[in-house]
């Protein structure tokens, strides 16, 4: 059997993660051969209701469950992590304006970034499903300056899942059928929906099952705005599609995505145009343990316009949070490049201090 690898999830106690952690604790995230060690993560006052769900976990004898851990400060809950998801985070209340929240969000993500810096693997792969998760994304990143920037994501699988289901219905074919949907820019009303590249079946463009207006003027808003819709009909946010959305965000970058598109949060290297120093949903393909950014997609003067419309709100989110960041690492995010040969996002911790003997860019 596999050694045992250690999970580490905040807000352990909310619905998110009361849908999540029975799915990665059942084998679904990383395989059904691969021993895990949950470590979960609350506020101090939302410990013994997480003991509750430990006690459910354990009632289901899960085979993979090596152990189960309950933390209610990062420092201890992400030691020696090798996968951390993000759950927690500031929800917005009535009255917050969003740069209230972005405040709000940065004090937690900083904290969080620091104590990933400091006792994590240093493999770590962190994915944020907290919002704005973006930009907090972005928060833990400047907070962990040992660690690799490229090993931080923002969840925008949600959208992405969103838009193959809704798009799946209105074509009457099985979401699976579909490929080359993406997500570009900020989990939030701008994100950008792209199907200029989707196919279903493996051969006929989507584009020619759609017309434009219901695709512009019914179809975006309402990826846009599901999370609202949800809230109307439901009473409460989305929970166990977020849950889905997180476990398949783990599940493709640990163990590849086999050749399909997927959208990920990620630290732009300045493909298609996109500011660097911004985490930015693209079209990626993940395989070996990392992901590869889609290059060379032809776009027209609508998608440019619609993904400047998101970089823009990504870098009004930054600077309203800059004064809150470490100014020493105000440029790391910037050595982010892209390997002219592969396509392959890269980035140069100089962690190498002799000489070098060989190096593969096949992969980080």
């Amino acid at each position: 059997m596999k050694q045992p690898v250690r999970i580490a999830i905040t807000g352990a106690a909310g619905n998110i993660s009361y849908s999540l952690l029975f799915k990665i604790a059942a084998g679904e995230m990383l395989g059904y051969d691969q021993p895990v060690i949950l470590q979960l993560i609350e506020i101090p006052h939302a410990i013994e209701k997480l003991r509750g769900v430990a006690m459910e976990l354990e009632d289901c004898a899960f085979p993979l469950v090596h152990e189960i851990s309950l933390h209610d400060n990062p420092f201890d809950g992400f030691r020696g992590a090798h996968y951390a998801l993000l759950v927690g985070a500031r929800p917005r209340t009535k009255g917050m304006e969003r740069a209230d929240l972005l405040e709000a969000n940065a004090k937690i993500f900083a904290e969080q970034g620091k104590a990933l810096n400091e006792v994590a693997n240093r493999d770590v792969k962190a994915l944020v499903v907290g919002n704005p998760a973006n930009t907090n994304c972005l928060i833990l990143a400047r907070n962990a300056p040992d660690l690799n920037p490229a090993q931080f994501c923002a969840m925008t699988r949600l959208d992405h899942n969103r838009a193959k289901g809704m798009l799946g219905n209105k074509l009457g074919v099985n979401p699976a059928d579909i490929d080359g949907v993406c997500i570009w820019g900020n989990h939030s009303p701008t994100m950008y929906p792209d199907l200029h590249h989707a196919r279903v079946l493996g051969e006929e463009s989507v584009t020619d099952y759609i017309n434009d207006s219901w695709y512009k003027d019914e179809y975006t808003p309402r990826i846009q705005k599901r999370g609202a819709e949800i809230i109307e009909a439901r009473g409460l946010s989305s929970a166990a599609s977020a849950a889905q959305a997180a476990l398949d965000h783990m599940h493709d970058w640990a163990l590849g995505s086999e050749g399909s598109v997927v959208s990920m949060g990620i630290i732009s290297d300045g493909s298609y145009g996109i500011a660097k120093g911004i985490y930015y949903s693209f079209p990626v393909i993940c395989e070996f343990g990392s992901y590869q950014i889609v290059q060379d997609l032809p776009m027209n003067a609508y998608s440019e316009k619609m993904m400047q419309r998101t970089e823009q709100e990504l870098l009004d989110e930054r600077a309203a949070v800059e004064h809150l960041l470490p100014a020493e690492t105000a440029t790391k995010l910037d050595s982010i490049s892209r390997c002219e040969r592969t396509g392959q996002t890269q980035f140069d911790s100089s962690n190498n201090q002799g000489e070098s003997y060989y190096k593969a860019s096949r992969i980080c």
